[in-house]
């Protein structure tokens, strides 16, 4: 080798590395050190929190597809004397509508009655006596309206606040920002279940992504059927030790990387691994639910294995109990186009006793004052007919029903008009939801954000107030 080629490799090598370097500077810079902060640990950017907090953990109950609020928390007898009849014109005219556009609008009555529950005296559909029996208990917010009219993007707007990519969802926002309780188990964990008696939308994984944020902070699914978490068990010849010494190689490859280019995925990378190997001895107790009495079982109408959103709700009261930041339980197949009454039913039976059992199995253990518990979907169900027995998508209105964490409760919050068309009055966004979550975690929604692009990516983007009247 020449002298000239010799120093036209050490060129190339000084060019590659000062771009990286550079580059790593540039991350730098753009990220702060609050970024590597989260990298390093379990705790969370921001410290101290901006407000008291009233709440440290979230279960959100998300019933996927577009929960009727006519056929569970919104009552309209009106809509019920007009069943059959024209919807008047000034409610809907020029209004956006999915797919119901340019047909003729038939009001459409409530399928079931509705009864008055607790001393608070809350108005729930006689379907969900099991939520009935906990509504001193609950914050039922009537006035939730959406954005987006389809199920895909209104998934990304209640769970990342936006439809762009790389958003981050709520669940990777607050474990990014408080970090998790839990040494071996994710702070951020997803569960899904399937029911019968609607239509069976997908649900993207992207709405559990952690985005532009570093893939640590992403949620992690643990499957109904089968092993909870794949490759949860060492393959076979491969013992604990072993493991261990394969784990601690890789890391210490990754960390001689990490000197080298500064790359923030490669201490994701290094966590990631850390957290499989503690996971193979934290999951299965998680799973076992042997020491769990027959009462509960039974309170919640849970068959361990099942896969059921009943056994998923068990599963996450005791999440909650190990720390895990951030709880997300899917149940699909509330898109009733057609057959809303028979759908209404199939979900009340799913759904009804197990919600109601982890509020008041939470409230048993002391956990409820500082857990926040979340019931809803991505928008309701229109008050016209679709298909002469069911009802389209809507985002004018919807219903959300929340506990403990900070939250009043016993308290019906806003409402919408004769005939469940619009929210009327103190009128909540997902960004003004978004933002009252978070102060009740003691989160200022303004100040967690990331530099991205030149702009300060934010849950809520650049609206959403707290809604003072919900927070106790």
């Amino acid at each position: 080798m020449t002298r000239e080629e010799s120093n036209e490799i050490k060129r190339r090598a000084f060019l590659r590395r000062g771009v990286v370097g550079l580059g790593g500077i540039a991350l730098g810079a753009l990220l702060g050190s609050k970024l590597s902060a989260a990298d390093k640990g379990t705790g969370g950017v921001i410290d101290p929190l901006h407000f008291a907090p009233k709440a440290k953990r979230v279960i959100y109950l998300y019933q996927a597809g577009g929960p009727s609020h006519l056929e569970t928390f919104d009552y309209k007898p009106k809509l019920g004397q007009m069943n059959g009849q024209p919807m008047p014109e000034s409610f809907t005219k020029g209004q956006q509508l999915a797919q119901l556009q340019n047909q003729k609008l038939m009001c459409y009555a409530p399928q079931y009655g509705f009864k008055r529950f607790g001393k608070s005296g809350q108005e729930i559909c006689e379907m969900f006596p099991h939520l009935g029996s906990i509504a001193d208990e609950l914050c039922i917010v009537r006035s939730m309206t959406g954005e987006q009219i389809n199920h895909d993007p209104a998934h990304a707007i209640m769970n990342n606040g936006s439809i762009l990519p790389a958003r981050p969802s709520f669940g990777s926002w607050l474990t990014y920002g408080l970090g998790s309780e839990a040494d071996n188990l994710p702070g951020f964990v997803v569960m899904t279940s399937v029911g019968k008696g609607g239509s069976m939308q997908p649900i993207s994984s992207r709405q559990w992504s952690a985005g532009l944020l570093p893939s640590k902070f992403q949620g992690v699914k643990l499957n109904s059927y089968g092993d909870p978490v794949l490759y949860i068990d060492n393959p076979p010849g491969v013992d604990t030790s072993l493991q261990k010494s394969s784990v601690d190689a890789i890391k210490a490859l990754d960390d001689v990387q990490y000197k080298r280019v500064r790359d923030p995925e490669i201490l994701t990378r290094i966590a990631q691994y850390e957290m499989a190997f503690k996971m193979q001895a934290s999951v299965p107790d998680l799973m076992d639910m042997s020491k769990e009495p027959p009462s509960v079982l039974d309170a919640y109408g849970a068959k361990p294995g099942d896969g059921s959103y009943a056994s998923n709700c068990l599963l996450a009261r005791r999440l909650a109990e190990r720390g895990v930041r951030f709880i997300q339980l899917y149940h699909r197949d509330w898109d009733h186009h057609s057959g809303v009454k028979s759908g209404i039913a199939f979900k009340a039976e799913e759904t009804d006793r197990a919600s109601a059992a982890l509020i008041a199995d939470l409230k048993q253990r002391g956990m409820l004052d500082d857990t926040l518990v979340i019931w809803g979907g991505e928008f309701g169900r229109t008050p016209m007919s679709q298909t002469g027995d069911g009802r389209d998508h809507h985002i004018k209105a919807f219903s959300y029903a929340i506990a403990g964490g900070g939250i009043k409760p016993g308290i019906t919050y806003g409402s919408t008009d004769e005939f469940g068309y619009a929210a009327v009055e103190n009128i909540i966004t997902v960004h003004d939801f978004h933002a009252t979550m978070l102060y009740l975690l003691g989160i200022d929604h303004k100040r967690l954000a990331v530099p991205f692009q030149g702009l300060d990516i934010r849950l809520t983007g650049v609206t959403g107030e707290v809604v003072k009247g919900i927070v106790g």
